[in-house]
């Protein structure tokens, strides 16, 4: 809402805004912040207002920025109008005939014109103003019965004070004890904490720390440094996620520059060829911004120092060709999910936390920047979302992250547009940071890495937000960088980009999505098979989930025993996993055969019952030598297995002892392996000890860019060079003198970046 530039001091409009009737007033040019909980003026004033329209659900005062009161806070101001319309107009307390029953007297209606009043600006200080005014009466009349028009007084009196205590305000302030001191008011501070919003966004913010809230952590997010708080609240057993971002402390000459400058850029509009590569978009709008807030600046003679000057353009990039609060959001790198809910504008935003688990925050979405927001993400994506389309998928690119975003609307969502936002790690998942993470151990990171290097079929399977994708990933890492790598996803959540930059030879393709019955993408199975044209290639497919299965299996049956054929599906078991392809998808059972190794991730409940922890719970082969039931015909078989109790991924005896038939038929094909348990074993070991050297030695020297993917590389390919150097040296692969070796490299390694 923005008044015209002369209106008058508590200007009015009323709009209706998402089924809720919004009052809009205009305090700019006020010698105040519009507080209500410190203002009684300004507090009596609204109670005016919404005595004159009782449907009023949301309070915004405009300035500088925006103060925004809710439903929550208004409605006790509602009560208080409820109860003054009922005794003016009901009750007609000041009416001829009512102060006729008094006497006439024109000291009793100055003192109910006096509770009247105060009631607008002070209810809670007026029923006990009232209740001593009563006591004060009953003293200095002794039998107040003798005389008629002082006893229909104090009735109308007890009559008033019996409405206030009727109202949630008065009952809390008796209910908790309250002491009322006339003209002080940190009571109210209690109940109306406004909403604190620049007026170029619309999301609203609770910016105030919530009283009585413990300060679990705090830290700061994005290149702007929004501070983010942790608190938890009581009786909850969600935690507060309270974040305050520059935008919403700037002085009042920033916001003004702020929207001038955003008055100018947002009349350009970003076309959808704009959106193809919305990283250079980005920088061309921020030279645009600060070029346009150098010149506004110096032609108001505002000072800009070259930090404020960037923070400032990043800002207003962020609210005109950007998502505003949600870019603050996916700036922060402990945040998995962000989810809107419909109606968008009557509830906050929840997040899960990789330490806190699910909290919510203190935003809540507007219905105008949350329809600007679908709108950038149809023209980013190219795809519909609208009535015939009520789901829309992809892939969200910003400067702070990146982001699967899935957005959905009518009729599908009876309230309106939502959001979920699934946050991508920075940096690609590596097998070190799992371990860190007790997500696997040494050994099973050892079996994996021997398995995709054996160029292996292989599903990754778990439930939802089990970490499917992420672990998909680094297992990418695992595949030398002389070995081309093909994905095929319909949005684009695997690192292929930070694969590129570590000179992986990587081709992404993206296809249509399963929910979409038309499109000019691809379909995803025709994807698949073009794949297999490309040349020789281990392929990744992103999700199976509709009918590409078929043509994932044909590739898996052509690259077997070639290169590493690899994808997620949902499952929580290797029979589940089965029961998808098969039944669900209608891939044949015999093509399943296809399948040579089930990874299981699933998320385990801690024992507080309050958070998930992710876990590879299973490693299975598919062998190979069943006609219809591989789980009655005794297919599948774990090779390693999740204890529960020791919270630990732990070998079975078909892995310790060698009875693994896909295992075998890897090292059937190695030179100095075949027939040789022990030195199949001991390389599998010798894999997982190097990774958990890393470890130790990231956790030992504090250096956790050696968990990243681009030392992991460095470490994999030493790996390998090291292992061909000693079998060319002593014609075998000896696992002590190879670990010796490579330990050497890595000590090397880390003494370099201790030098700097």
């Amino acid at each position: 809402m923005v008044f015209e530039k002369n209106a008058p001091l508590y200007a009015t409009e009323v709009n209706r805004v998402q089924g809720e009737d919004v009052l809009y007033v205009n305090t700019i040019g006020a010698p105040f912040v519009p507080q209500l909980a410190d203002n009684p003026t300004l507090m009596a004033f609204t109670v005016e207002q919404l005595m004159n329209n009782p449907t009023i659900a949301k309070v915004v005062f405009v300035q500088q920025r925006n103060y925004v009161y809710p439903f929550e806070q208004v409605s006790l101001l509602r009560e208080v109008a409820g109860a003054l319309n009922y005794l003016l107009k009901r009750e007609e307390l000041l009416s001829p005939r009512r102060i006729a029953l008094y006497g006439n007297s024109p000291e009793i209606l100055d003192d109910l014109q006096y509770f009247v009043s105060l009631m607008k600006q002070d209810p809670v200080g007026c029923y006990f103003e009232i209740r001593r005014r009563i006591g004060e009466i009953k003293r200095s009349v002794s039998a107040p019965e003798a005389r008629t028009g002082v006893a229909n007084y104090v009735r109308t009196l007890e009559k008033f004070m019996h409405v206030l205590a009727n109202t949630r305000l008065v009952k809390e302030a008796l209910a908790s004890g309250h002491v009322h001191v006339f003209g002080k008011r940190d009571f109210y501070k209690r109940f109306f904490r406004p909403e604190v919003l620049p007026n170029f966004t619309f999301t609203r913010l609770a910016a105030q720390l919530p009283p009585d809230a413990e300060i679990i952590d705090q830290y700061n997010v994005g290149k702007e440094e929004s501070v983010v708080t942790i608190l938890r609240l009581k009786n909850d057993p969600k935690m507060l996620y309270h974040v305050v971002p520059p935008e919403y402390a700037l002085d009042s000459e920033h916001l003004n520059l702020l929207n001038l400058a955003r008055n100018v850029l947002s009349e350009h509009r970003p076309k959808a060829e704009e959106f193809v590569d919305p990283e250079r978009t980005r920088k061309i709008f921020m030279n645009i911004a600060r070029d346009m807030l150098t010149e506004l600046s110096n032609t108001k003679g505002i000072q800009l120092s070259n930090k404020k000057l960037e923070e400032l353009a990043r800002i207003l990039v962020r609210y005109t060709i950007g998502f505003g609060l949600v870019e603050v959001l996916i700036s922060d790198p402990k945040l998995q999910d962000i989810v809107m809910n419909a109606p968008i504008t009557q509830s906050p935003v929840f997040v899960r936390h990789e330490d806190y688990g699910e909290c919510v925050t203190n935003i809540i979405p507007s219905f105008e920047d949350a329809s600007s927001w679908a709108s950038k993400l149809r023209l980013k994506s190219g795809r519909p979302l609208d009535e015939s389309n009520p789901v829309l998928d992809t892939d969200l690119v910003l400067e702070g992250g990146r982001a699967r975003v899935a957005a959905v609307t009518e009729p599908l969502s009876p309230g309106g547009i939502a959001f979920a936002f699934r946050r991508h790690r920075d940096k690609p998942w590596t097998l070190p940071l799992f371990m860190k993470n007790k997500t696997l151990n040494s050994l099973a990171a050892g079996l994996l890495s021997f398995i995709i290097d054996g160029s292996r079929t292989l599903l990754i399977a778990g439930t939802r937000s089990s970490g499917k994708t992420s672990l998909l990933g680094s297992l990418l890492l695992e595949i030398m960088p002389k070995y081309r790598i093909i994905s095929v996803e319909d949005t684009l959540e695997l690192p292929m980009d930070a694969l590129r930059k570590l000179g992986y030879d990587v081709l992404p393709l993206k296809v249509r999505s399963a929910i979409f019955s038309e499109s000019t993408e691809v379909e995803a199975a025709e994807g698949i098979r073009t794949s297999l044209r490309l040349g020789d290639s281990a392929l990744v497919i992103g999700e199976v989930r509709s009918e590409e299965t078929k043509a994932l299996y044909e590739a898996m049956r052509v690259g077997a025993l070639a290169n590493v054929v690899a994808g997620t599906i949902h499952g929580d078991s290797p029979y589940g996993v089965f029961d998808r392809v098969v039944n669900d998808l209608g891939v044949p059972p015999t093509s399943f055969k296809a399948t040579d190794i089930i990874v299981i991730v699933n998320p385990i409940k801690t024992p507080d019952g309050l958070r998930f922890v992710r876990r590879v719970t299973q490693i299975t082969e598919v062998r190979k030598h069943w006609t219809k039931d591989p789980l009655e015909e005794g297919a599948f078989v774990d090779l390693m297995r999740y204890n529960v109790e020791s919270d630990e991924l732990e070998p079975t005896p078909e892995l310790i002892n060698g009875d693994s038939e896909i295992i075998k038929s890897i090292a059937g094909k190695v030179k100095g392996w075949a027939g040789d348990w022990d030195a199949v074993y001991d390389n599998i070991i010798l894999r997982g000890k190097m990774k958990q050297e890393i470890v130790n030695s990231a956790i030992e020297t504090k250096n956790f860019d050696l968990l990243e993917a681009e030392f992991v590389v460095q470490a994999n390919n030493a790996f390998h060079r090291i292992s061909a150097d000693v079998l060319a040296k002593y014609g075998t692969t000896d696992s002590e003198i190879i670990f010796a070796e490579w330990k050497n490299w890595l000590h090397s390694e880390i003494e370099k970046y201790a030098r700097g």
